[in-house]
């Protein structure tokens, strides 16, 4: 399977918040021919390591889930209601096609509300409620919608991959795996050229679980890693398009290559070393600033054990959790191959000790 091929297949799979065993099951056959080094912990984290045991360790973290949904009622009439995964605005929702993940197989579905005719005055000034919303499988009854879906079986939006103009691509779930892309892509680099540059660290390539609900994989993964350095990736949000404010955001461009992110949460030493990396090596990057602690993985890996260097470089992602996010599929190969020249730069001899 080609790289690119790969990435739609990740799109096309599903894995909301604690439910990633068929996007882990997909990164791990993708793996397999070039790094016998790949495990799944009892969390749900894969990880696929190549590179010598007795050097530093560099663990490099993507997560794999998504935002998604939880069957968590069917009523009389076979409609089922739902508990939403992660951070969503319901109003995403309305009239969008659904699937339902079950034991068996896949359930399509359609979420929606009462059509715009029929609501009142003071319903079409409100913002819509999710508990206004249900699930429509076709069930007559209650008995035929409970034979095919049971409660706390997941749902996610219609995973498509839509390709637009030039190196653009659309779909959900690019947050985040985009990210966790780049990081099986700079295993598979690190893997495929070790005669080349043999590696001097010992490279983790960790697709982490649960992040939308509280970054839990990535603490648990670098607890049992115990990495000296560690790089972050995820999307962030890109501001080149309309309302979106440069002033409160940065400029942050589709195309315009990695985002390098600096501030307190990240280690200064990783960070420019990530610039130099990108400017020694002709990779267009952009820079965004971060003034408090990320809400991503790079939070909980800086402050694992008695601490990690850690960076966070980010991938420009338009209309973050909805059906339609965009990015750039130039954006995430210059990212692989930033991060790939980070992990051949790493020897014994470095420290990001600040100062």
């Amino acid at each position: 399977m080609k790289p690119l091929e790969f990435l739609e297949q990740a799109i096309r799979t599903p894995s909301p918040s604690g439910y990633e065993e068929p996007i882990q099951k997909l990164i791990s056959e993708y793996l397999q021919p070039h790094t016998d080094e790949v495990s799944i912990d009892v969390h749900g984290n894969l990880t696929a390591c190549v590179g010598p045991a007795d050097s530093p360790r560099l663990m490099l973290a993507g997560h794999c889930d998504q935002i998604g949904m939880l069957i968590s009622y069917i009523d009389e009439e076979g409609f089922l209601y739902a508990q939403t995964i992660g951070g969503w605005d319901p109003q995403q929702l309305i009239g969008q096609a659904m699937t339902v993940w079950t034991a068996n197989g896949p359930v399509s579905a359609v979420i929606s509300r009462k059509p715009i005719h029929l609501l009142s005055a003071k319903e079409r000034e409100e913002v819509v409620r999710l508990q206004d919303m249900w699930l429509d499988i076709g069930a007559i009854c209650a008995e035929e919608a409970a034979a095919k879906v049971r409660v706390g079986d997941p749902v996610t939006l219609d995973l498509h991959y839509r390709p637009l103009l030039g190196d653009y691509v659309s779909g959900p779930g690019m947050d985040n795996k985009t990210g966790m892309w780049t990081v099986m892509e700079t295993v598979r680099r690190s893997a495929t050229e070790l005669n080349e540059k043999p590696l001097q660290c010992q490279l983790f390539g960790v697709a982490t679980v649960q992040e939308e609900i509280g970054l839990r994989g990535a603490k648990t993964a670098a607890a049992r890693i115990s990495p000296d350095v560690a790089i972050a990736v995820d999307v962030t949000h890109a501001s080149d398009c309309p309302t979106i404010s440069k002033q409160q955001q940065g400029d942050i461009r589709l195309g315009g290559g990695p985002v390098i992110v600096r501030g307190p949460n990240i280690n200064a030493k990783v960070a420019a070393r990530l610039i130099e990396l990108a400017e020694g090596n002709d990779i267009p990057y952009q820079l965004a600033a971060l003034g408090r602690a990320a809400p991503n993985d790079s939070n909980v890996l800086q402050i694992s054990g008695a601490g990690v260097a850690t960076g966070l470089v980010a991938v420009p992602n338009r209309y973050m959790h909805s059906a339609v996010e965009t990015i750039s599929t130039a954006d995430i190969d210059a990212i692989a191959k930033l991060l790939t020249l980070f992990a051949q730069s790493l020897t014994p001899e470095c420290s990001f000790i600040p100062g």
